[in-house]
Formats: structure tokens, C-alpha cells, sequence
């Protein structure tokens, strides 16, 4: 057989080294092989049969093409090494392209030999392919290969040959204690382990509980946190948090991880205020976020946090300045440069900080993890905050997770025990303590208590049911009965239609009816809640303003910034995207309800009313993946008849930590999609009033506990759920995700 030399994909050559190249991407040319009917043992034939195979796996969407050119430069790598090119270094190389494709760092080899179809997910559900080949070929699956080897056989094809190793030669495979690994995402992996044992291992003044430094803290966190009868989980965080150079929060939401990391960084400064070290000058902080909705969210919470600070009774002479409030995103942070994996602050051109604290960390990948770390001076100090339950981050790496993983138990030891009972007043439960503690677990604090959510709040119920596997018939019976004022369950005929009518209806008002009482009535902190709504609300906003030609910019940026609040007041949220329950067939769907309820004007192209989200960073535009805009119809100009002329453009908010509108014509506009409807993985760092969670009506792989549970969590006062079959919800429940990495052996071995 005639072979095409592998093309050379952008993302394939940075996988042999260093990612240096910075030219874009060129796309692998599709194949157009013809695959045979083959048994399981062919492929190991021969590597041309091999290649074969993946072409087949390829076009019947189970691998993408770029798997398939990695496994092809693998063989040619090696047969310029004179080396006869095995087909089962060939398959492997194809495999843990497509598992880093999936969130991956690398292969467990052990893992995949033992339960290769669970590990890959192989062949997918639903074929990629757009249109379904009638006889399609019966080709074997990697289970059925992968049953023919052992762990030893793939052990001495890889140590074989030359484009795996474990030096610091620019081969493209790793294979690292039974885990084999693209080079690239084990250097990742590499140096985030080394950076936070790094730190780990600095030696802090407030270690010694008779330090001036240690005194200091113990009095700062004592005015910050009220005295109570139980454990303040918030004030022993941010003593651990304030001892290490690297430290960890986690807590579900309503814990107050904002409220802890705003006294932490007061306590810190007051800290600096006596330090000899110091000598006066306070530290330099910043905040940074994953995405420009999570930086805004943090944004908006922060500045309040702050002003309520007891700064005057702080020793150190804290001044309000010395806590910032402007949150920026990681990109922005460590300067992005276009077409490019590199960032303009790294080992050789540090970001000038003391203090860096990253919120919704679960959402970065160990590729961005690793840049942090990178661009962080030695002596710099990183603190991540997240709820270590949530969803991992779409690319590769599940770092938060990783790093909480023995958070539960927490496990100190009883110095770090002692220490905190010294520094807090406040004695660490039994259940937290082991002799035998690592380091690494002396660097992380769990918040335990939800502020937002009260004992008989039904959203609090089912996630803590979904994130323990304990959601069972009767909790569900409760919710769609109403017993819990802020969880409704919809119920639609057997149909996909009837739920699809349901979806659009429920989209457009927000069914307060579905709800406890109707919605009313309900208390939250003393004051009464408005009942939930759907887009109906915002949109009715857009439609009744009175402003004119003749209007200031300012009453403008008043209402966009109005409509934007009330859009998020509601929010569809999607286990799919591709499919009659995923987010393109619903965004649709409800577009023209909308257009028959005559709330937008049309239901395809640009009009007003319409929301979009960006879903790729455009920094000439300054707009970040995540960013939620409203398109509004403006008469801003006039006809030659001196008539208004509608204009469109897309209010944004400013994500530099104002409350500024940025107005964008669509025109500019490249990367976007209508979120009517979005993915539970594009809501993470999201919070909205109601949000309704559909689940289809058969399982899928992507539906997991952690997917449910951040679906649940992004509502903040009302819950809604529309699932095709409640028996996939609790099948979605009884699924985890478990990302293949060798970071928390690095850390904890």
C-alpha cells in the first residue's frame, strides 16, 4: 500500500519538545481510505495495516485526524531510524493523542489494558461522521486489539523504540512508571509538581508561633473573624493558606471562599505592615481568574467583601488600596500573543507579584497551570480557590481535583494541629488529624459550611445527594411534588416533542407556577425574592425602554447593563451539545418560541435581543471565552430623511473590574455562538438566579456526577430540571470522571 508522508500538525510538532513553534496551525488532510472488513489480529500484520485501521477509526469519527498524523509520524520517526515500525507502537501513539483530546495528561497503561473500552470510550455512542455510511465496515475495536498484548509487550515495544524515553531527548512519548505521555504534557506535569513542591518546601516566619510575624497574623485574624461556639473553617484556611508559599481552598458554593480570601489577603498585608523582611513595603497582589465571566463574577463580589474589612483595627497599618479588587484573566495576566501556546511573562520575564490568587482554578488545565507556575517568581506565593466537586477543565488535567483529592479527611498532622490551635484558638477535629500528613496535605483547606444555602434548601439537598451518590427516588418524589421552595422538577409527556414544547415554554417564562407556591413569598436574608423567570424578562426590558436618538450614551450603558442583569437571571444549561436535547437543536428551538411569543424580531442571523457567547479569545477586541453579550437594536444614526436608522451592536461588560459597557459591532464579531441555551462546561465560573438543567433521555459518557452537580450549583436562588428519563439522571450520577494523570504521585510520594 501507497503511504502519504504524515503532515506535520502544529499541535504534533510541539509534541516532540519544547512548544517553540509559533506558526498556525495547518489542517491534517482528511483520508479517504476505504476500510475493509478486518479481524481483530490483522492490524498487528503489519504497520500498513495498522494505519489502515486508524484510517477507518478516523472516518467513522471515533479518532480525530490528528491522532491518526501523530500515529503516522511515530512510524516514520521510526523508520528513519531504521528501526521496523511496530504496529502496536503505532496504535498506542494513536491512542494517547485521543485520550489528551478527552482531558487526559497521558495513559495509564495498566488502566487501559485492564478496561480499554471503559478508559477510551471506543467507539463513541453516536458516530461523528455527518453522514452515516449505509454499510458501514465492521472494523475491530480497541478493546479487541488491546486484548491481544500485555502490559509487558507494550512496555518493550515503547522502551524499544526511539520515539519514546524518559531523558530529556525530544522524543514525542514519555513512558513514565506504566503511564505513557505526549512530551509535552509531561513537562507540563513536571513542572507543576517541581513549583509546588518548590514551595512547599520554603521555610515561613510564621511557622514559629513566636515570631513577631506569627503574632501579628494570630491578632489580624481575630479581628477579621468573629469569635464562635463552632470550628471557623474560613479562619483556618487562611492560617494554613497564610504559612505556604502554595496553599489550596476549596468549598462547594455558599462556603465563602470570596469572604476567606479577602481576610486572608487583609492578614497577610498586616502581616507585611511588621515584617523585618518586609521593612514596611506590603505585598504585591493580584487576582486572575480562568475565563472573563469568572473574573467579572469575582469582580463584582470582591469590592464588597473589602469594604466591609475592619481595616482599622488591623495592626500593620492596612489601607483599603492595599487589598486590590480588579480581577484579570489568566491570559491577560501572563500576556497571551496571538497564534501562540507561549506567554510574554515566563521563567526569563516574571510577572512582578507577591501574591497571586487564582479563583475557579478547577477550570485550569495543567498546560495553563504550568505556564502560572512558570511565570511566578521563586519566592512568589500562589493560593487557588475552587470547588474541587465541580467539572474538570475542557482541556487536559483535573489539577484542582488532584490537588483536593485527600482534602475530605484533610489529614494534618499534629504540629500543623498545635500550630493552628495556637494561631486560631480553635482545635482541630479529630477526624482531620493523621500522623503521617504530607506536606502537600498541610497546604490545603476545606470550607465546610454553606452560608448561601440553608439545612432545607432543595438545591443544597440534591447536590449534596449527586455529589455523595446518594440521590434516590424519594428526594426526587419531594422536589416534584414542591415540597422544596426553590427546586422544581418538569415533567413532559413520553415525546421528545412534548419535551421539547415544554423546554421552549419553560425557557420563556420560567413556569413560576412549577414552583412552591407559585415562587412567592420566599425569603432569602430577610428580604422577599422576586419568582423565577425566563427570557421573557429581559427581553420585555429591551422592548419597553423609552430612549430615543436624543439619549446620552450614559442612560445606554444604564439599560445594557440593566438587560444584561436580567439575562442572567435565567439560564438554560445542556448536558450536549450535538443532538434534539443539545444546545444547537434547543438554541433553535427556543429562538423561534421567542419569535412567536413576537419578543425578537427574528429567530436566525444577527437581531435584537439576540445573546451570544464568545467562545474563543480575541484580545484586539478585548473579549475573553465566556463572555456573554446582548445584541440591541440602536438609533444612533439617521437616514438621509434625518429618520432614526437602527443600528445593531453588542453590549458587553468591561471585564477590567468597572461596570463599563463596551458596544461591539457584530460585523467584528468571529468566534461566538447564540446562548439561549448553553453546555454545563461553558457555565462553569457562571452563577445565575434560575437555571434549568436538561438531561436527555439516554445515557451518554459526558454525563457524570461532576457534570450534574455544577449544573445544579450554578443556580443561585431557583433550580429547575427537565430530563428526558430521570433513570439517566441517576445512571449520570453514578458516573465519575477520572482523568489519567501521575501529578498527585509526584506530589504526595
Amino acid at each position: 500500500m501507497s503511504r502519504r508522508k504524515p503532515t506535520h500538525d502544529h499541535q504534533i510538532t510541539l509534541d516532540l519538545g519544547e512548544a517553540t513553534d509559533e506558526s498556525p496551525p495547518m489542517a491534517p488532510t482528511p483520508s479517504t481510505t476505504t476500510v475493509p472488513t478486518v479481524d481483530a489480529a490483522a492490524p498487528f500484520a503489519d504497520p500498513d495495516g495498522m494505519e489502515q485501521l486508524l484510517a477507518g477509526w478516523q472516518e467513522e469519527g471515533w479518532i480525530r485526524p490528528l491522532d491518526r498524523e501523530f500515529a503516522c509520524l511515530i512510524r516514520s520517526l521510526s523508520e528513519e531510524q531504521g528501526e521496523p515500525p511496530e504496529p502496536l507502537l503505532i496504535l498506542l501513539a494513536a491512542l494517547v493523542s485521543h485520550q489528551v483530546g478527552r482531558g487526559h495528561v497521558c495513559i495509564d497503561l495498566g488502566a487501559l489494558l485492564g478496561d480499554a473500552s471503559q478508559i477510551l470510550s471506543l467507539p463513541p455512542e453516536e458516530p461523528a461522521t455527518a453522514v452515516p455510511t449505509e454499510q458501514p465496515p465492521a472494523l475491530p475495536r480497541p478493546d479487541q486489539l488491546l486484548a491481544r498484548t500485555s502490559l509487558e509487550e507494550c512496555r518493550r515495544v515503547l522502551e524499544a523504540s526511539c520515539a519514546a524515553t524518559v531523558s530529556d531527548q525530544a522524543t514525542p512519548l514519555v513512558l513514565d512508571n506504566n503511564r505513557l505521555y505526549l512530551r509535552r504534557f509531561w513537562r507540563y506535569e513536571q513542572r507543576l509538581a517541581e513549583g509546588i513542591r518548590h514551595r512547599l518546601e520554603q521555610s515561613s516566619p510564621l511557622s514559629d508561633t513566636g515570631t513577631s510575624e506569627a503574632g501579628t497574623l494570630h491578632s489580624a485574624l481575630d479581628t477579621l473573624f468573629p469569635p464562635k461556639d463552632e470550628v471557623d473553617y474560613q479562619k483556618l484556611a487562611c492560617a494554613l493558606a497564610a504559612r505556604n508559599r502554595f496553599a489550596v481552598i476549596t468549598g462547594g458554593p455558599g462556603t465563602g471562599k470570596t469572604t476567606t480570601v479577602v481576610n486572608l489577603l487583609a492578614a497577610l498585608q498586616a502581616v507585611a505592615g511588621v515584617s523585618p523582611e518586609r521593612q514596611g513595603r506590603k505585598y504585591r497582589i493580584r487576582l486572575a481568574a480562568p475565563t472573563g465571566k469568572a473574573a467579572a463574577r469575582l469582580n463584582e463580589s470582591i469590592g464588597g467583601a473589602v469594604s466591609r474589612l475592619p481595616l482599622e483595627n488591623l495592626p500593620g497599618q492596612v489601607d483599603q488600596q492595599d487589598i486590590p479588587t480588579r480581577v484579570t484573566t489568566l491570559h491577560r495576566l501572563l500576556g497571551s500573543r496571538p497564534d501562540s501556546r507561549q506567554f510574554r511573562h515566563n521563567r526569563d520575564n516574571p510577572l512582578l507579584v507577591d501574591i497571586l490568587v487564582i479563583d475557579e482554578a478547577s477550570m485550569v488545565d495543567v498546560d495553563l497551570m504550568a505556564s502560572v507556575i512558570n511565570a511566578l517568581p521563586a519566592r512568589a506565593q500562589l493560593i487557588l480557590l475552587g470547588d474541587r466537586d465541580q467539572l474538570a477543565s475542557v482541556d487536559a488535567g483535573a489539577v484542582l481535583g488532584e490537588l483536593c483529592q485527600r482534602a475530605g479527611p484533610a489529614h494534618y498532622t499534629p504540629e500543623t494541629a498545635n500550630w493552628l490551635a495556637t494561631i486560631t484558638g480553635a482545635q482541630v477535629p479529630g477526624t482531620l488529624r493523621d500522623d503521617n500528613g504530607s506536606a502537600m496535605d498541610q497546604a490545603v483547606a476545606m470550607l465546610r459550611k454553606s452560608y448561601r444555602f440553608h439545612q432545607d434548601s432543595g438545591i443544597r439537598k440534591l447536590a449534596d445527594a449527586v455529589n455523595t451518590n446518594a440521590l434516590d427516588d424519594s428526594l426526587l418524589a419531594k422536589a416534584r411534588r414542591g415540597d422544596f421552595e426553590d427546586v422544581a422538577i418538569l415533567s413532559a409527556g413520553p415525546g421528545l416533542e412534548d419535551a421539547q414544547r415544554l423546554i421552549c415554554h419553560h425557557t420563556e417564562t420560567g413556569t413560576p407556577a412549577a414552583f412552591h407556591n407559585h415562587g412567592e413569598g420566599r425569603l432569602v436574608n430577610g428580604q422577599t425574592l422576586p419568582p423565577p423567570v425566563g427570557y421573557r424578562h429581559y427581553l420585555t426590558r429591551m422592548r419597553d425602554h423609552t430612549l430615543s436618538t436624543h439619549s446620552p450614551l450614559a442612560d445606554w450603558d444604564t439599560l445594557a447593563r440593566q438587560v444584561l442583569a436580567d439575562f442572567s437571571d435565567f439560564q438554560v444549561l445542556c448536558a450536549l451539545r450535538k443532538g434534539p436535547w443539545g444546545v444547537e437543536v434547543l438554541n433553535d428551538l427556543i429562538a423561534h418560541q421567542l419569535l412567536e411569543q413576537k419578543l425578537i424580531p427574528r429567530a436566525e442571523g444577527w437581531y435584537a435581543g439576540r445573546p451570544v457567547l464568545v467562545t474563543g479569545n480575541d484580545y484586539n477586541l478585548g473579549l475573553m471565552n465566556g463572555d456573554i453579550g446582548i445584541t440591541f437594536s440602536l438609533p444612533w444614526n439617521t437616514d438621509e430623511n434625518g429618520q432614526p436608522k437602527p443600528t445593531l451592536r453588542v453590549a458587553f461588560p468591561a471585564s477590567d473590574g468597572t461596570d463599563n459597557i463596551r458596544w461591539i459591532s457584530p460585523s467584528r464579531l468571529q468566534q461566538l455562538e447564540t446562548v439561549y441555551a448553553m453546555t454545563v462546561h461553558k457555565s462553569q465560573g457562571s452563577e445565575f438566579t434560575h437555571t434549568c438543567l436538561v438531561l436527555p433521555d439516554r445515557l451518554s459518557p459526558v454525563l457524570t456526577r461532576e457534570l450534574v452537580y455544577t449544573g445544579i450549583t450554578r443556580a443561585r436562588h431557583w433550580f429547575s430540571l427537565i430530563a428526558g428519563d430521570e433513570a439517566v439522571l441517576k445512571e449520570s450520577v453514578a458516573q465519575r470522571v477520572v482523568r489519567a494523570s501521575g501529578l498527585a504521585e509526584r506530589l504526595w510520594d
